[in-house]
């Protein structure tokens, strides 16, 4: 693997902030991706007094090459989780909620009531929250996304990870034609929602190749977002990083998004999904979200280390 540039070198985040989510998460008994996925934004997050809550349990049902997160046997899932999400959001008094998930094929719906049910709470709980749903591709199944979409986000995410090449290597139990067919899907469903996906670099792709991609998933599916990161391998036994992508190199990938229709695009190195999720919507002047008055910031608009939002 080539040596870190000096452009992956993060602060060290404040200890007390970081206490502040800990202990709140363990209080109520939730998981979040930035955790079990060893996001390398926790610190700046949970130091701004934001995070990332992962529903439907710890454990995955897929053996993904580039993910940390667990895989085994599911747990049953958690009537009153949902709840314990939306106490969560009021307690971070957060104005834009993330909600992803392990993948759970073994659920007849892949876990798509919980979906609904957990922005229902968030609803109901905090009814100006702008919820933001990062789902997995429930198999394709139709049912199942109108079930999420029925409850209304403000956005649905769902990733393609890589390039089409390497999909079978990266993540082999989805399909990069499944993926873009769900995004496609939720924009005919529910046109008044956006529509989200995003990659990682440094798996072996080439420029073409992921220009091609963007490409592909905004004119098949006509997605509104776009996310660009650089993969980093959170252990030995998952995939190595082939090549770290400098900043300028990102700065070109989300220009050339722009250039092809996408509403907003986020790229650069630290740059994930749901970091800064909030950030899409300002930018597209679909939501006002303020900054949280009890802390020193609630990541909506905290720019990542290439300068870009």
């Amino acid at each position: 693997m080539p040596s870190k540039p000096r452009w992956l070198v993060r602060p060290l985040p404040e200890p007390q902030a970081l206490a502040r989510i800990h202990h709140l998460v363990d209080r109520l008994s939730l998981r979040t991706v930035c955790v079990d996925a060893g996001c390398p934004n926790v610190g700046l997050c949970w130091g701004q007094g934001t995070a990332t809550f992962m529903i439907l349990g710890e454990n995955c049902t897929r053996r993904c090459g580039f993910c940390k997160v667990k895989t085994g046997r599911p747990e049953p899932v958690d009537p009153l989780e949902p709840l314990r999400v939306a106490e969560a959001v009021a307690a971070l008094n957060l104005r834009h909620a993330v909600i992803t998930s392990v993948t759970r094929d073994d659920l007849p719906d892949g876990g798509a009531a919980q979906f609904a049910a957990t922005i229902r709470a968030i609803r109901e709980r905090l009814p100006g929250t702008t919820v933001e749903v990062l789902i997995p591709d429930f198999k394709g199944d139709i049912q199942a996304l109108r079930t999420v979409l029925a409850a209304k986000p403000e956005v649905l995410a769902h990733n393609v990870e890589t390039v089409p090449r390497l999909q079978r290597r990266v993540r082999p139990q989805a399909r990069f034609e499944r993926s873009v067919g769900v995004l496609k899907q939720a924009k005919e469903i529910a046109p008044a929602s956006w529509t989200k996906s995003g990659m990682m670099l440094g798996l072996g792709e080439t420029p073409e190749e992921v220009k091609e991609t963007l490409r592909r998933v905004r004119e098949e599916a006509q997605v509104d977002f776009f996310t660009i990161g650089q993969y980093l391998q959170p252990s030995r036994e998952h995939l190595p990083v082939e090549r770290f992508v400098p900043p300028e190199e990102f700065e070109e990938y989300r220009q050339y998004g722009l250039s092809l229709g996408y509403r907003y695009v986020a790229a650069g190195p630290f740059v994930r999904s749901s970091f800064d999720a909030a950030a899409a919507l300002q930018a597209v002047g679909a939501a006002a979200v303020p900054a949280n008055p009890e802390v020193p910031g609630d990541g909506s608009r905290a720019a990542n280390d290439n300068g870009a939002i």
